[in-house]
């Protein structure tokens, strides 16, 4: 594995989390989230497991700040539950859930954690999904408001903060093949929340720096698209596939519009005068984030669009069926250079799922460390190719509820027991701790 010195003395290294995933939303005066729903609704969630409780992070915070400065990290990206803050999404404040955000980024400037925050990391508050949720346009401005609300109390100690995590989980993955909340399989609600979380985006950005906070960022989530064959079909399958994972929203942040392929299947479910947000959904921000975590095969498929589907390839593949392919990030980190022109790129997502247990109190996941050593390597060969990569975050810091797919897939470098909630520093997190040390 590459080791610290490999990389520029300013560079960083943290690692990430979601709110939802590990805090635990029983706890503190936190609303309902559309994510509570949908783990109530029978054959959303594995074994029906949800996240009242989660990693319990929101009493045992300090343990979890502890194991990330102990690991060598100098930062820590989280994400903010809006339904922590505001309850009802808009309206009354929940003091609980600003004073825990507050002991929160006091926490990591105390053990010297740059704090990393993502405002939105998919726990919409119920009484907003109740309105239409990210179909309803006025979804920008309630987002806004909330992420001015949230920075006027945190934003003099935030280091960097994005919007938005993975857009296309939050449209196409909710919407349109109805994997997380809320549950759509619907083609029209997928380009109205395509487009409205854009402007959500947009509107925020602009929001926070009228409000005077900066260093804004936005992360998009990746995944290398090959054909499965050389036939003409099964490229035209990886193209689409590439349009609208990888292309999409890169091509509305930068370049002020949507791509043809895009429009020729969504232009005529996109909402009235869409063509006039592009100004604000094309806000400038500070510095873009990479997700990368693996690569599909596509093949064509009947139906209508998008007429394709993924196929095994023959890759190692990790606990979640996903193949080990590090050149995509190395592709993908060029790609997103490419769009954003320059601006300092951070990897903000990259890790593996593992079937890991604990045998005699420790965890061995070398398939990990193999894992992370690869994506490091094919990361430090793009940026000694020019491109402006100043930060890599693992996901994640430790075992936590994995949306639909609930407690069984692990992508942590502590492991949780969900039964007693015990951390226990896995291999990969002690390896990782040696290469981190100067």
């Amino acid at each position: 594995m590459l080791q610290r010195n490999d990389f520029p003395e300013d560079f960083v290294f943290g690692v990430s989390t979601a709110a939802y995933q590990i805090e635990g939303q029983a706890f503190g005066g936190s609303g309902r989230t559309h994510w509570d729903d949908f783990a109530e609704t029978p054959g959303n969630v594995v074994r029906a497991e949800n996240g009242s409780i989660a990693c319990d992070h929101y009493n045992r915070w300090a343990e979890d700040l502890d194991l990330i400065r102990d690991g060598g990290y100098g930062a820590y990206r989280f994400s903010a539950s809006w339904a922590r803050v505001l309850p009802e999404g808009r309206g009354t404040l929940n003091p609980e859930g600003l004073d825990f955000y507050d002991r929160l980024v006091d926490g990591m400037l105390e053990r010297g954690i740059k704090p990393m925050l993502t405002l939105y990391h998919w726990e919409l508050p119920s009484p907003l999904a109740d309105l239409g949720g990210w179909r309803n346009r006025d979804v920008a401005s309630w987002f806004a408001d909330y992420s001015v609300l949230l920075m006027d109390r945190l934003g003099d100690r935030i280091w960097k903060t994005a919007t938005i995590n993975e857009l296309w989980c939050v449209s196409f993955l909710s919407h349109f093949f109805g994997e997380h909340a809320p549950g759509l399989r619907d083609i029209r609600a997928t380009a109205r929340s395509v487009h409205h979380v854009l402007l959500a985006h947009g509107m925020a950005t602009e929001a926070l720096r009228a409000a005077g906070h900066g260093d804004i960022g936005a992360v998009c989530n990746f995944s290398y698209a090959e054909p499965a064959d050389d036939s003409p079909e099964a490229a035209e399958a990886a193209a689409t596939f590439d349009a609208h994972y990888n292309q999409l929203f890169l091509s509305a942040f930068f370049r002020k519009k949507y791509p043809d392929r895009i429009l020729s299947a969504l232009e005529r479910h996109l909402p009235d005068r869409w063509q006039d947000d592009f100004d604000v959904i094309g806000t400038p921000v500070d510095w873009l984030g990479v997700n990368y975590y693996t690569r599909e095969i596509l093949a064509p498929a009947p139906g209508p669009w998008p007429a394709n589907k993924s196929v095994p390839g023959p890759l190692p593949k990790t606990q979640m069926g996903w193949e080990i392919y590090p050149e995509g990030l190395h592709h993908f980190l060029h790609l997103a250079n490419d769009y954003a022109g320059g601006l300092p790129l951070y990897v903000t997502e990259n890790g593996m799922a593992n079937d890991d247990t604990v045998v005699n109190g420790a965890v061995d996941d070398s398939a990990r460390i193999d894992y992370l050593a690869a994506h490091f390597a094919a990361a430090k060969r793009a940026m000694d190719e020019g491109v402006p990569l100043e930060g890599y975050f693992v996901w994640s810091l430790m075992d936590n509820f994995e949306w639909a797919l609930g407690y069984e897939k692990r992508f942590g470098l502590v492991h949780v027991d969900f039964d007693t909630l015990v951390r226990t520093p896995k291999a990969s997190y002690h390896a990782l701790k040696t290469a981190l040390s100067r």
